[in-house]
């Protein structure tokens, strides 16, 4: 299969609506195909999440794309991404961004991104296994912070890690269908905004859901 060709039609695509050019050079740079299962790399670029093993999936390319434009990342930044999953998210996020802490829940599932990242040459990326407490407050705080799994509410121990005019990208609703909210950290009052539907799979860990 050409997935260089795939990969430049599925950018295509995302360029009707993603308007951060920046967004769009870093995932045509980012080979998608080496975060999928190899007997899904033939699907690595249709704009559809994919299953990763462990109940968990790689996002849709238009969601990835969705919430790295929201975060308006300029290349200075330290990010804190939440669920790893396979690692592609992080690796569009330190394309973008100068450092990037990802905190994966599952160790197989942190390992295999860790080998993935490492891979390809990336050297801006920790990936660490999540504590009790949602984030990783030991780098805090972190310039823009993005959740890639549903909360029942946004985690006031995330807001806690994030600096003041830092972003929060996060999916907040059900087990199963959410919203995705944009929040910006400001010092008299947060901006809240809702960027549209969307489904993930659901965050565990302490003020979010508990392990089924």
């Amino acid at each position: 299969m050409d997935f260089k060709a795939a990969r430049a039609s599925l950018i295509e695509h995302l360029s009707t609506e993603i308007k951060d050019e920046r967004v769009l050079v870093a995932m045509a740079r980012v080979p998608r195909e080496r975060f999928v299962l190899p007997e899904m790399r033939h699907l690595a670029y249709e704009d559809r999440p994919l299953p990763i093993g462990f109940e968990q999936t790689i996002s849709q390319p238009f969601i990835v794309a969705l919430m790295t434009e929201a975060l308006g990342l300029t290349g200075s930044e330290k990010v804190l991404e939440v669920g790893t999953g396979s690692g592609y998210q992080a690796a569009i996020l330190a394309e973008l961004a100068r450092f990037v802490v990802t905190t994966e829940l599952l160790p197989a599932l942190a390992e295999t991104a860790k080998k993935a990242l490492d891979s390809l040459g990336y050297t801006n990326i920790e990936v660490q296994l999540a504590e009790e407490i949602l984030g990783w407050r030991a780098g805090a705080p972190y310039d823009a912070i993005m959740v890639t799994a549903g909360a029942p509410r946004v985690p006031a121990d995330l807001l806690a890690q994030l600096a003041m005019g830092g972003r929060l990208v996060i999916p907040v609703g059900s087990r199963y269908v959410q919203e995705l909210h944009k929040i910006t950290n400001r010092k008299r009052k947060n901006v809240v905004q809702n960027l549209g539907g969307c489904r993930f799979v659901p965050l565990i860990g302490k003020d979010a859901w508990e392990a089924e």
